[in-house]
C-alpha cells in the first residue's frame, strides 16, 4: 500500500496534487497541510506530493517542522520514499539541505538523468514547474539528475531507498492545461505527452513491492 501525503496549502491549487494521487490507486491518503499529526509508519511506500508553499515557510506553516521530523524517521526506517516537487525539497531540507526560492519556472526540460532503476522509461522531456530550488542536498542525498542551472534536480538517499525529483511526473494533458490556464508555459514545439513521466511511479511502485 502506497500512502500519498498532501501538502497543498492552497485549496485552490490543489490539482496537481490530486492528478499525483490518481496515478496510485490502491492508495491511502494524508493531508498532512490540514494540521494533523504525522501517520503511522505501517505503508509500504510513501509519496510526498507537492505545494505552492516553500519549506522554509514553517513559521506559517507548523506542521513542515513535524513533516521534516517524520521525513527523518522514514529514512532511519528505511521506509521507500518518493518526493515529488515540494517533497524533493522537503526530504533534502529535513536532511540539511539548503532551499532558495529563485523564481517561477513552466517549461519542459530535459535533464541528464543518472542510470538509476527509477528513471527506467522516463523521458528525454519532463515538466517543471516549481519556484523553489534545491541548491545543497541533504545529508546521505546525491544528485541523480541535473540540468544546466540546477545540479539536483533529482536526488537519491546513499543507503535508504528515499528519491526525490523536481519535476512532476504526473503531467498528463489535466495537468498541463491547468498550468497553461493559470501560468502558461515557456514556449515548446511537443505535445502534450512528451511531458508525461508516470511511468517514474511505476517505476517506485516496484521497487517497493521487491522490498
Amino acid at each position: 500500500m502506497i500512502l500519498v501525503v498532501h501538502n497543498e496549502v492552497d485549496p485552490g491549487s490543489r490539482y496537481h496534487t490530486e492528478e499525483l494521487a490518481r496515478c496510485f490507486p490502491d492508495r491511502r491518503e494524508h493531508d498532512y497541510a490540514s494540521g494533523g499529526s504525522a501517520p503511522d509508519l505501517d505503508a509500504d511506500g510513501v509519496v510526498l506530493a507537492g505545494s505552492t508553499a516553500g519549506v522554509y515557510e514553517s513559521d506559517e506553516h507548523p506542521w513542515m517542522a513535524d513533516q521534516e521530523e517524520w521525513i527523518r524517521e522514514l529514512v532511519r526506517e528505511r521506509v521507500p520514499t518518493l518526493g515529488v516537487c515540494f517533497g524533493h525539497q522537503a526530504i533534502n531540507s529535513a536532511l540539511g539541505g539548503r532551499v532558495e526560492h529563485r523564481g517561477l519556472r513552466c517549461a519542459l526540460v530535459e535533464p541528464e538523468f543518472a542510470d538509476d532503476p527509477l528513471f527506467e522509461g522516463v523521458g528525454p522531456g519532463v515538466a517543471a514547474v516549481h519556484g523553489d530550488w534545491v541548491v545543497e542536498p541533504g545529508e546521505g542525498m546525491e544528485s541523480i539528475a541535473s540540468l544546466p542551472d540546477y545540479s539536483a534536480f533529482a536526488t537519491r538517499h546513499r543507503e535508504a531507498p528515499v528519491w526525490s525529483v523536481q519535476f512532476h511526473p504526473e503531467c498528463t494533458r489535466r495537468f498541463y492545461r491547468v498550468v497553461e490556464e493559470k501560468h502558461g508555459w515557456e514556449p515548446h514545439d511537443r505535445s502534450v505527452e512528451a511531458f508525461e513521466a508516470t511511468r517514474l511511479f511505476e517505476n517506485f511502485r516496484r521497487s517497493v513491492e521487491s522490498r
